[in-house]
């Protein structure tokens, strides 16, 4: 269980090779949310493998996390990639949900895109989602271009593009 929410005064740290785990951990303990929701064909135990997550490192995700008391309780990486810069895997332990972690990890994420596009990809089944980045003023595009993008920046089978949504917000660079 998580305490009432601190100051944002150094919580957010840059994830080392060291923090692999706790990274790992979380995002399957918060991915818990979608079993049941998104596509059955798209759920598997653990969410996220360990040679997955070496992947999306291995990929140019740097991975950023809220971390309260040494423990780590919420992630979420960015990558820059061509001409955009891709918000991924956003994760906030259960237990420590609705304190402010994820929009704080989200706005220091914003602040770091070196680029004015900044996109989202989620399960389009996860409203829940979609509304906390709808909050943020990322917009959903439309279903030709979600899947333009999706095709463009990521990496994902065609079933998963079908499942999709992509969220865009341009900031003020």
């Amino acid at each position: 269980m998580c305490s009432p929410l601190l100051p944002v005064s150094n919580k957010i740290r840059s994830l080392l090779p060291s923090d692999f785990n706790s990274i790992l951990k979380v995002i399957n303990d918060a991915a818990q949310a979608y079993k049941g929701v998104i596509p059955g064909d798209r759920w598997k135990e653990p969410y996220m493998s360990a040679e997955e997550l070496k992947g999306e490192i291995e990929a140019g995700v740097r991975f950023f996390g809220w971390v309260e008391g040494g423990r780590l309780l919420g992630v979420a990486g960015i990558q820059a990639l061509k001409d955009t810069t891709l918000i991924r895997h956003a994760y906030v332990l259960p237990g420590c949900q609705r304190r402010g972690i994820g929009t704080r990890l989200l706005e220091y994420l914003i602040d770091l895109a070196e680029t004015p596009e900044i996109l989202i990809g989620t399960w389009a089944d996860a409203s829940w989602a979609i509304r906390f980045y709808e909050k943020h003023d990322f917009k959903l595009v439309s279903s030709t271009e979600k899947d333009r993008l999706l095709r463009t920046y990521w990496n994902i089978p065609e079933r998963q593009i079908e499942t999709s949504v992509v969220l865009r917000i341009t900031s003020s660079f």
